[in-house]
């Protein structure tokens, strides 16, 4: 059982304790809240846990060979409830642990080690790495095949032209390889600025 059912359950014994303006058995606790999903034990185990915290909220009397028999409420019961009861007490605990973790989280600085392993191991980075790759094997494929079909056009199909004509087909393919570079070399570009813009986001 959380401490927060708990804190609730402590509060509702002390208001029922109010509504009465007698002594009640712990059994008539047990059947009211927790019968049958728990046992009378874990309600006798609450009610000590509420005289520990301040024995003068429940006026307890033992007998039938039990230290917790009968119970009602006492002068300050209703003053532990107006100011906030059990819940108060618990929501304010869990606000200062909110409170202290969230400083120490502010407060710790990571170290170069720490910093390295959490580039490595970012998702985001991961993904600018693999993107990356891939705009780069795309523009070498992609120069390589140019590359291949202007030597081919060249080398291994050679046609009996004359000299100028020659000269002019030299020239186009200067400056259709020239092109292929500027076209590349944008291509990367565009890469590297899509990667900046991931890294940005």
């Amino acid at each position: 059982m959380s401490e927060f059912f708990k804190a609730e359950l402590k509060d509702r014994f002390l208001e029922y304790a109010l509504e009465r303006r007698d002594y009640f058995e712990t059994q008539t606790l047990y059947d009211e809240f927790l019968r049958p999903n728990y046992s009378l034990e874990f309600t006798e185990r609450l009610i000590k846990e509420i005289r520990d915290y301040d024995s003068n909220l429940l006026d307890i009397m033992s007998g039938n060979g039990v230290e917790i028999f009968m119970m009602a409420s006492t002068p300050n019961t209703q003053d532990f409830l107006n100011e906030g009861g059990f819940m108060d007490m618990y929501v304010k605990e869990e606000e200062k642990w909110d409170s202290f973790f969230n400083q120490l989280s502010n407060n710790h600085k990571l170290s170069k080690d720490e910093k390295k392993l959490l580039k490595e191991n970012s998702p985001g980075l991961r993904r600018e790495r693999r993107l990356l790759v891939v705009l780069i094997i795309a523009i070498v494929v992609s120069f390589l095949f140019t590359l291949y079909s202007l030597l081919k056009e060249a080398l291994f199909e050679p046609e009996y032209v004359p000299a100028d004509e020659f000269d002019r087909k030299i020239e186009r393919m200067r400056s259709e390889y020239m092109q292929e570079n500027q076209r590349l070399a944008k291509e990367l570009e565009a890469a590297k600025e899509a990667i900046d813009s991931l890294r940005q986001d």
